[in-house]
């Protein structure tokens, strides 16, 4: 929390300018495209990066769809793990973020900017409509980051229970699923110190609807946590080695 709170006071003039901009965009959303949109948003996660001592290494671009949507799954750490996923992710993507959470400040313009969905986890009627609109827009080409584990309490680096309902904003969508292993995200935000810290993004092997189509939604998340968990333990006993 206290590198999250130097960023904000170091970057105030920005995070000033950053919110009136996005307020502008939402007036005037027909004069600006995904990318755009999208730009900015790297544009800020890149300052923020920079004057908040954080680096992120990431690995795995090449496995990437090429073409079309997907949803990607990524384990949970902290506040920090959108802003990696996006650093690292070249394309245009959005995130699904809890209602309440998503309503703080800064946290409530970014997901404007990125045009990402609100999920109301106390709500059963309106998260049906949420996965349903997620799996319209993944169908006609979106990208979204979802995290199954839902919540992030001091986890760290240890995976959670992943909820299989998530899964189907990409089972409706038929899209491929990708899994994401990010490592020490829960550093930046998570830790009271304002020393240099690194994290990384491993984007998998996506998984094609044709491999997973067959599966229950519980089966597709035993799977992808399974491949998330494979590649954790590995870099972390890398680390360990060194």
């Amino acid at each position: 929390m206290l590198r999250l709170c130097y960023v904000i006071v170091v970057s105030l003039p920005f995070v000033i300018y950053y919110i009136g901009k996005a307020h502008y965009i939402e007036r005037h959303s027909e004069e600006f495209s995904e990318e755009k949109r999208y730009k900015m948003a790297r544009r800020c996660i890149s300052i923020m990066m920079h004057n908040g001592r954080i680096k992120t290494e990431s690995y795995g671009q090449e496995l990437l769809p090429k073409e079309g949507g997907y949803v990607m799954y990524s384990n949970h750490q902290g506040k920090y793990d959108t802003l990696g996923i996006m650093f690292a992710h070249p394309k245009p993507c959005t995130i699904v973020m809890d209602a309440y959470r998503s309503k703080l400040p800064i946290a409530d313009s970014f997901i404007d900017l990125v045009q990402g969905s609100r999920l109301d986890k106390h709500d059963m009627k309106s998260q049906m409509k949420t996965i349903l609109k997620i799996a319209d827009e993944v169908k006609a080409g979106r990208r979204y980051i979802v995290f199954p584990e839902g919540g992030y309490d001091h986890n760290k680096n240890t995976l959670q229970e992943f909820r299989a309902g998530s899964f189907k904003c990409a089972t409706k969508a038929k899209a491929p699923i990708v899994p994401v292993a990010i490592i020490d995200s829960y550093k930046p935000f998570g830790v009271n110190s304002l020393r240099k810290v690194k994290t990384q993004v491993h984007f998998l092997e996506p998984l094609s609807y044709e491999e997973y189509g067959t599966m229950t939604t519980q089966e597709i998340s035993d799977l992808v946590k399974a491949r998330i968990g494979s590649v954790i333990e590995k870099q972390l006993e890398e680390k360990i080695r060194k």
